[in-house]
């Protein structure tokens, strides 16, 4: 917290009790001021927390910020509800002492906000089972049910506590949550029925109109529209724009759930809540005798059947009344004004007690559970006390008489507490207690509670009084019993100058926190709080459980008078005072910073009026009265150590000779300071600003020495650090060279020896010995042939394979050529395809057997011999559809006499024709060709021998041809005639007629020469050709 005084002149300080005029009230704002400005919207009074509404989300209740305050002392970070939440936890784990935290202020100054914000810390952070998360999510959803049927809109606040609550949290041993207990206080049950222009009634109502499914308001008899029932239209403010009614609805749905209601239980309950708003519209008449009657029966029997009681019987019970006199029982009737009275007592008392019912219900789901825990001996419990605050209001009435005699209790237990724990601390640490001058306000509270002098006795005895008894017969008796009581005035004993802002009607109370006024009208009759005996008849026999719960039979059978409101809430907050006395208290003022809910505004004359009546100028002073500051010896020393050179950097002796050494170097005067036993305690903040302003002069200097010893211990420790590593790495580099070494000479003689052994074993089977140098060789044989693969398929080559491989060499030798072809293939183009399969048809026919096939080899087979323009039209125009694929020069010679004639033959796919200039001269169908004959010479005859049969093919045709392979390769292939081919060494028979054959004979010559020979046979000298 100390860091934070050196901003302290724009944030202001952390703890008011560091201001140095701490009796200025103007000081004390201003601080607030600063703070709230940055957003700083905690601050300390000791241990107390002051907290300032700021009206907008701030980043700083998240699961890390908890994490941030979990377990560190309470003064060594920032202000934070989180730090008075987790210091009352450890305080309950580590002294084993019940601990309560005490939460109060303004209507919307935030108390149930931070009681949320407690209670998720506690969920977060305590340990956990699966049974304790079930609990604390009961914890949490309780919230929002109780807020549901106990908060409002009020003009201050739209989510108003009209309620008081305290709560205990159990917690086992461990530390973790196993049960939980709730108490709640004064309802205001007069919100039923009635509510102050610009307020609502309790939230139920709303969230169950505008939240309510339709089959759900047709079972309760209820319109959507909030304007048709008396009971919600008074304040004049159905719809408030900040709440969002319907999903509050589907919140405390979940909640119910989540808590444990029956879905039984949750109908019954908003049964009774549909029923108030009935009976807000049961109407009275009032007869010509003054008898008064009910105009909206069905309101009633609407109301009578959400009830569950007889209609009948609650008609006649809200207008009448039974009396009893000398034990004898007579029905009276009740005129307009007390049947609207009963209607409305009714209505209050329904809702009260269900309430009530609502918090015993939740309690149970609370409960420590006896099988789970089997002792609750070692239980420890933290209280959470969420009341009501300080209350001044324009018209003041029984509800903020008894608020704020409640904050008068809680005032006077939080100055005995304090002074209390002061001294304990002082006597503590051995240093003398100094009495404090302060107000004690036990004589107001004496004034108010004293038995039969007090202004709650005379209020009962008033009530209880027989005879004619009003509101202002009550202030006439209050003036004749306290009116000497300085703290007490009425218009009557007063002055002339206060009789001129009091009425008749008010009597005025000086509390601790400032003067308020109170009207007594309606005193008497909140205070009977009494319901006519035939209502309570009529209750006790309700079918709906929750009621029957509430009202019972005892009642109406007991003649004893029951207790009043103000006695009822003086016995409970006395034993919530022996509760609270009990446990270890912590305390959070909440503090409301405008009255328009804006952020960011500071209404500096509303903060002046709650911090008066929070009285934290009186909580200042009492803290202030004796040391400003205070701690433990160690915590102190540690901080300012580098301010004196005997203690820095480290001190070695004793702590209070440490502190003692340095408060004199700092040159404190001897009435500056005490030394505890464990502790020093400073009485003015200016010592402490000035010892915290002379550390922070000294910082820069720490932080040059700091950095300089950091520097050399951080270079030292590297180089160090740089040494060993290079050792070890040297070390382990050596080592491991070592062992690389033994391991390859180690594995070189192994692979050695497997080599020899599998060499002299190598013609044996595959075995152990062998398997290495086999593996070898299979190994040297695939990595050579990978690299002497044949690159053509004309490369016949292949290494020879070890007699291992020698079958997977034929099948790789296999797959690579096969593999070769087919990616030559695929780079073939179409014309060259074509060529291929000829050039493979010629090489099937005349390779090895023709003296002109190599020659040919070489040489491209073209489409045709024949230009287009020597072929004649008028043979096209015969051909007719048939195109011609291929033409060649030819001379054909006479089959008698052998005369050349020079002739074109074409072929066509299905026929050959033998053309003369523009005639064609024979057809040669390839179906009739029955064969083809060639010498073994280098010339160029062929004969086509065609069947006599057939007078249109005209026999066999003799033809020389200079292209003669190509020609018999193409005519070979268009007739599908290649097995037809003949070749002959000698000579060539072909028919000359029917019955005649005609030879031709074929010798060696120089040169090529076709001659008739002799016995008439044609002679073909062929030269013979180079191959070269």
């Amino acid at each position: 917290m100390e860091s934070a005084l050196t901003a302290r002149d724009r944030v202001g300080v952390q703890d008011f009790v560091l201001l140095e005029n701490y009796n200025s009230e103007a000081t004390f704002i201003e601080n607030l001021r600063r703070r709230f400005r940055e957003n700083l919207i905690y601050t300390y009074i000791g241990s107390v927390l002051v907290s300032v509404n700021p009206y907008k989300e701030l980043e700083i209740y998240s699961k890390q910020q908890m994490e941030r305050y979990r377990g560190v002392s309470f003064y060594e970070i920032s202000p934070h509800i989180y730090a008075i939440s987790d210091n009352t936890y450890r305080a309950m784990r580590t002294e084993r002492r019940d601990q309560c935290i005490l939460i109060s202020g303004e209507s919307g100054a935030g108390k149930t906000e931070a009681s949320k914000k407690i209670l998720l810390y506690f969920a977060v952070t305590c340990p956990t089972n699966d049974h304790m998360v079930t609990l604390g999510d009961r914890l949490l959803q309780s919230n929002p049910v109780l807020e549901a049927f106990g908060n409002a809109k009020t003009l201050r606040n739209d989510n108003s506590s009209r309620f008081g609550k305290y709560m205990d949290i159990q917690f086992d041993f461990k530390g973790a949550t196993m049960g939980g207990h709730i108490l709640n206080y004064l309802l205001e049950k007069s919100r039923v029925v009635h509510q102050n222009h610009g307020e609502r009634n309790f939230h139920i109502f709303y969230q169950l109109l505008d939240g309510g499914d339709d089959d759900l308001l047709n079972t309760l008899n209820l319109e959507r529209n909030p304007h048709s029932y008396r009971y919600l239209v008074k304040g004049s403010c159905a719809r408030v724009s900040s709440v969002s009614d319907k999903n509050n609805w589907r919140v405390v749905r979940k909640a119910l759930d989540v808590i444990g209601f029956t879905a039984e239980e949750v109908q019954k309950l908003l049964n009774i809540v549909a029923s108030v708003l009935h009976l807000g519209n049961t109407l009275f008449g009032e007869g010509e005798e003054g008898e008064t009657y009910i105009t909206t029966e069905t309101q009633l029997s609407n109301a009578a059947k959400l009830l569950g009681v007889d209609g009948s019987a609650l008609k006649e019970a809200l207008t009448h009344k039974k009396l009893t006199a000398k034990g004898e029982e007579m029905i009276s009737p009740l005129n307009f004004e007390q049947a609207v009275s009963a209607r409305d007592a009714l209505a209050k008392a329904v809702y009260g007690r269900t309430f009530n019912w609502l918090v015993e219900k939740i309690n149970q789901s609370l409960a420590l559970k006896e099988e789970i825990y089997h002792s609750s001996k070692d239980a420890s419990v933290i209280g959470l006390l969420d009341i009501y605050g300080f209350e001044v209001l324009q018209h003041n009435s029984f509800e903020q008489f008894c608020i704020n005699y409640c904050n008068e209790k809680l005032q006077q237990l939080f100055i005995e507490l304090t002074l209390r724990s002061e001294q304990e601390e002082y006597e503590t640490e051995g240093i003398a207690w100094e009495t404090v001058q302060y107000f004690d306000n036990k004589i107001i509270c004496d004034l108010i509670e004293e038995k039969h002098k007090g202004i709650i006795s005379i209020l009962d005895e008033e009530c209880l009084r027989p005879g004619e008894t009003c509101d202002i017969s009550f202030l006439e008796k209050l003036e004749d019993t306290v009116g000497g009581h300085p703290h007490f005035i009425t218009h009557k004993l007063a002055n002339g100058k206060t009789r001129r802002v009091m009425s008749r009607e008010e009597f005025r109370l000086l509390h601790y926190a400032g003067e308020v006024n109170y009207n007594v009208n309606g005193f008497l009759d909140k205070n009977n709080d009494l319901l006519n005996r035939n209502l309570k008849e009529v209750m006790c026999q309700s079918e709906n459980q929750i009621l029957s719960h509430c009202f019972r039979r005892e009642e109406v059978i007991d003649q004893k008078r029951p207790e009043m409101a103000a006695s009822q809430f003086k016995n409970s907050l006395m034993k919530l005072m022996e509760i609270l006395m009990s446990k270890e208290p912590s305390y959070i003022r909440c503090i409301k910073p405008n009255d328009a809910k804006q952020p960011g505004r500071f209404d500096e004359v509303l903060v002046r009026h709650q911090v008066k009546y929070l009285g934290l100028m009186e909580n200042l002073r009492v803290r202030r009265a004796g040391f400003a500051y205070r701690r433990r010896f160690e915590a102190f020393l540690q901080r300012y150590k580098p301010l004196c050179p005997e203690t820095w950097p480290n001190w070695n002796g004793k702590l209070a000779d440490g502190v003692s050494a340095l408060v004199n170097h700092l040159g404190y005067k001897p009435e500056e300071y005490k030394l505890g036993r464990s502790k020093i305690f400073i009485r003015f903040p200016k010592t402490l600003f000035a010892t915290e302003d002379a550390l922070e002069a000294k910082k820069p200097e720490i932080a040059v020495t700091l950095q300089k010893s950091w520097r050399g211990y951080r270079e030292r420790a590297n180089y160090q650090r740089i040494r060993h590593a290079v050792i070890v790495i040297q070390s382990g580099w050596r080592g491991m060279k070592a062992r690389r070494r033994a391991k390859r000479r180690r594995e070189a003689a192994q692979l050695i020896r497997r080599f020899i052994k599998g060499f002299i074993c190598r013609h044996e089977e595959y075995c152990d010995d062998n398997d290495y140098f086999l593996d070898h060789v299979r190994c040297y044989f695939l990595k050579h042939l990978k690299k002497t693969l044949p690159r053509s398929v004309l490369d016949k080559s292949w290494p020879t394979p070890p007699a291992l491989l020698v079958e997977a060499s034929e099948h790789l030798q296999m797959l690579h050529m096969r593999n070769m072809v087919i990616k030559y293939c695929r780079r073939v183009q179409p014309e060259w395809k074509k060529q291929m399969m000829q050039k493979v048809v010629a090489s099937e026919i005349f390779k090895d057997q023709k003296g002109s096939y190599p020659h040919s080899v070489g040489r491209l087979f073209l489409d045709t011999r024949l230009e287009r323009e020597q072929v004649s039209l008028k043979v096209l125009q015969t051909l007719g559809s048939e195109k011609v694929q291929y033409g060649v020069a030819v001379i054909k010679y006479d089959r008698r006499g052998f005369k050349p004639r020079p002739r074109q033959l074409l072929l066509t796919n299905s026929f050959a024709v033998l053309v003369d200039r523009t005639k064609i001269k024979q057809r040669l169908d390839y179906a009739a060709l029955r064969g083809i004959s060639v010498s073994s010479l280098c010339d160029g005859m062929v004969v086509l021998h065609m069947p006599w049969e057939d007078n249109k093919q005209k026999g066999d045709a003799v033809l020389h041809c200079s292209h003669v392979i190509e020609l018999v390769t193409k005519l070979a292939m268009m007739a599908s005639k290649t097995n037809y081919v003949n070749i002959n060494p000698g000579c060539i028979r072909f028919g000359v007629s029917r019955t005649k054959e005609g030879i031709i004979d074929f010798v060696r010559g120089s040169e090529l020469k076709v001659s008739k020979g002799k016995r008439g046979h044609l002679l073909v000298t062929a030269p013979q050709i180079s191959t070269t």
